[in-house]
């Protein structure tokens, strides 16, 4: 048992395995120099992320707000210009400011009218187009998938992408946990990637890598990503080493996400059964999303989970590899005792907004 097998914070949380662990001492006699482009572990390892998601070219970097970061200022050129997303989108709440920091660009956020997902008639009544000198015209859509741990209906990517490419505006995703919903939907990872123009896939999340994220796109893209990259003191020189782990993390991690997606919804259908309490997503993968506003405080939930050893982010339950069947029956009565505990008055206070 690790010491995160009882922490439902997040995926972020996870450990390397003990293969991983094994796979970094042993890439010794293999690693170069990244930045020259002589880690062959590295190379190799963006060769086979390319390939698995049909791109031309792939840049490993060390997290999923670099990549997404490096993707925007690789497909924007010069301001006035303006990036359209969710409201909640982790590009635009959960990224210091990246957007108009690096790119010095807009943010529309676009709240979307069925609460999960974004559809094309919510970004066809946001986008901005035209030569209007008072705006600035919208030069990249980003959508997430996995949100909340709902997925994105395919169909309604394959619509929103023909929009994009048919008005020629780029399309980014944020899919730090897109291998949840490939293994989710048995939709493939190049299906996925033959509908972006670049896509941002974090591998040390669900996928137990201790670092790393990677972005894809084209070859003239992941060029001038990577100079970017470089400019923000991203160039690591042996990053075989973390490369390596996130080689035995996708074949012996990413294989068990169905597992994990399992006791998820188990997890779910107590709280909406057993319970009697309201999701915000459906739980569609590893998360299970408590509507915060129903039967309990979280605050009162956070407090009861750790006396108990633990760790809770308010109503954001995420699954995990290292989830043990032990923390959820704890979990599931710690909720039941906050419940119980719920006098219907809540202090008002003021919290971040976004997820993470």
């Amino acid at each position: 048992m690790t010491a995160c097998s009882h922490d439902f914070r997040s995926d972020t949380i996870t450990n390397p395995t003990k293969e991983m662990m094994e796979a970094i001492t042993n890439s010794y006699s293999a690693l170069g120099d990244a930045v020259y482009e002589e880690d062959t572990i590295t190379t190799n390892f963006e060769s086979r992320i390319k390939e698995l998601t049909g791109h031309e070219a792939a840049v490993f970097a060390v997290s999923g707000t670099m990549t997404n970061q490096l993707a925007i200022r690789s497909h924007l050129f010069q301001p006035p210009h303006s990036i359209l997303c969710d409201h909640r989108a982790h590009v635009y709440t959960c990224e210091a400011g990246g957007i108009a920091t690096l790119s010095q660009a807009m943010v529309t956020p676009v709240i979307p009218s069925n609460g999960i997902y974004m559809t094309l008639e919510d970004i066809k009544a946001k986008i901005i187009v035209g030569e209007d000198v008072h705006v600035a015209p919208t030069k990249l859509i980003c959508l997430e998938n996995t949100m909340g741990g709902a997925i994105y209906p395919i169909e309604e990517i394959r619509r929103i992408s023909k929009f994009a490419r048919d008005n020629d505006i780029p399309i980014h995703l944020d899919g730090a946990r897109l291998w949840n919903a490939s293994i989710a939907t048995g939709v493939s990872m190049r299906e996925y990637g033959s509908l972006f123009d670049s896509i941002s896939l974090c591998l040390s999340k669900g996928l137990c890598a201790p670092v790393g994220s990677v972005l894809v796109g084209s070859k003239k893209l992941i060029k001038t990503a990577t100079w970017f990259k470089k400019q923000a003191g991203g160039g690591i020189r042996q990053s075989g080493i973390l490369t390596s782990a996130a080689n035995v993390a996708l074949d012996q991690v990413w294989p068990s996400m169905a597992k994990t997606h399992a006791t998820a919804k188990e997890f779910a259908n107590f709280v909406t059964s057993d319970l009697g309490l309201k999701l915000l997503f459906p739980a569609d993968t590893n998360f299970v999303y408590i509507d915060e506003t129903d039967k309990f405080d979280s605050d009162v939930f956070v407090k009861l989970g750790a006396e108990r050893g633990i760790k809770l982010l308010g109503g954001r339950i995420v699954f995990h590899y290292h989830t043990s069947p032990e923390a959820i029956e704890t979990l599931k009565e710690v909720l039941q005792e906050a419940i119980k505990q719920y006098s219907g008055v809540k202090e008002d206070k003021l919290k971040t907004s976004g997820y993470i």
